[in-house]
């Protein structure tokens, strides 16, 4: 096992690995920016170790400078959290070479699964489900117009080298697809170094579905009851819930052996999440492999016991998974709180946290790293809480959160709350009929 772990990352998620290694007996170091000086994970951590200004570029980008803090503080192995080089698989090739463990996957596994348009090709080697679409990265946008021609309109431009919406563009006919072309390529070159695009066809009104699995060195590897997460606003999710309340047993297996397979076809370690889209035919079509610990996996922890970062640092060490089947017990669902005014189209909202009282009681867990007198920087994401409620079913997992979310005071700047409690009052999302467009067709927005 690791002695000690330098943690590449901010906020909630380096203070929930600074908890899972404190619980395991492991040492820590969290890096931080000029104007993360004084927070809860520097505080919490072992040590702390400043690598550059103020924004990401500068600091929690900067790879020269987090791998000297590991090398000065002696760290054995690096977990960069999700975002920032989570996803890099140049930071895992130099870790490697200076003989520090990343903690997660191999370089060779990130860059498959990274490229979207090469996992694309992957998989339909493997037999997976795939949306009909281009099999490789598209410069022009005459071989766009051609491809789109043949699998019918509407049709998608992704990002091939990264997700979260950026470069994306839904698109109703061949006019606007010449329009927005290369504006989909800068917008992916700016957000991820690479201009490279691939088109799909548009799965309308889908439900976005996800498996977490976990897989050791020697090859064994489980998935966990899926994550539902439809509720998202241009390609960002908000509200995650596990198990999803479409997915019967019969389909969890099916997609369920189809994560499986994807992990097995790279030679995946550690934790990962695979990605589908569900149609209204319990047709499912991978998406993508997001290659590290995702921001909703509290929800997967409630439901079945396993804490997933401990078992991230376990694997990364060379530990086999110790269990045989994982199993689901109850329900859990998850808001994302964002610093953000949702009746302005959800801009951002930066400034000091006045008044702030976190909602308690059977069920309910917070993952956050603010505090009251918290001042709210401009360089990072928006996130700044995770709601968490656990029931022994649906009912009562939406009743805990509606609980929590009453009581949960944030004061001082506008915040996404009072945007979760409309979601989970609407009937329709009560009774789970809701699909990806969720947020516009009941909300407008």
């Amino acid at each position: 096992m690791f002695k000690k772990i330098l943690i590449a990352n901010r906020g909630e998620i380096a203070l929930r690995i600074i908890r899972a290694c404190k619980e395991l007996g492991i040492k820590t170091v969290v890096i931080h920016s000029q104007v993360d000086r004084d927070t809860f994970s520097t505080r919490n951590a072992d040590e702390s170790v400043c690598v550059g200004a103020g924004p990401a570029s500068e600091s929690y980008l900067n790879m020269a400078n987090i791998v000297s803090a590991a090398e000065i503080s002696g760290a054995d192995a690096i977990h960069p959290g999700y975002g920032f080089l989570a996803e890099n698989s140049h930071f895992a090739e130099v870790c490697e070479t200076c003989n520090i463990t990343f903690i997660g996957p191999s370089k060779k596994a990130i860059l498959s699964m990274g490229d979207k348009a090469r996992a694309r090709e992957i998989m339909d080697k493997e037999g997976v489900p795939i949306v009909p679409g281009s099999k490789k990265i598209i410069n022009k946008v005459e071989k766009a117009a051609k491809i789109a021609k043949k699998i019918g309109y509407p049709v998608i431009l992704k990002a091939a080298a990264g997700g979260g919406g950026k470069g994306m563009r839904i698109l109703e006919n061949e006019e606007k697809l010449k329009k927005v072309f290369t504006a989909a390529q800068n917008e992916a070159k700016a957000a991820f170094g690479k201009s490279g695009i691939y088109i799909e066809k548009y799965i309308k009104n889908p439900r976005h579905i996800e498996f977490q699995i976990i897989a050791d060195k020697e090859g064994n590897v489980l998935y966990f009851p899926e994550r539902e997460c439809s509720i998202q606003r241009k390609h960002q999710k908000l509200i995650e819930e596990s198990p999803s309340p479409v997915v019967n047993m019969k389909l969890r297996k099916r997609m369920g052996k189809a994560a499986l397979r994807v992990a097995k076809s790279i030679g995946y370690t550690t934790v990962g999440t695979v990605e589908f889209l569900l149609d209204g035919q319990d047709n499912f079509y991978f998406m993508e492999m997001n290659t590290r610990i995702q921001v909703e996996h509290p929800i997967s922890e409630e439901v079945t016991g396993i804490d997933l970062v401990k078992e991230q640092i376990r694997l990364a060490a060379g530990e086999e998974i110790r269990q045989k089947k994982i199993d689901c017990l109850g329900h859990a669902i998850e808001c994302r709180i964002n610093a953000e005014d949702f009746t302005k189209d959800f801009m951002p909202s930066n400034g000091r946290i006045t008044t702030f009282n976190l909602p308690g009681g059977p069920g309910i867990r917070v993952d956050t790293a603010i505090h009251a007198g918290y001042e709210i920087p401009a360089y990072y994401d928006s996130m700044i809480a995770k709601v968490i409620a656990h029931g022994k079913d649906r009912s009562e997992a939406i009743a805990r959160m509606k609980r929590a979310l009453e009581e949960f005071e944030i004061g001082g700047l506008e915040t996404t709350l009072d945007f979760h409690r409309e979601v989970i009052d609407n009937p329709n999302f009560i009774k789970g009929k809701f699909n990806t467009h969720f947020i516009q067709d009941e909300m407008g927005l």
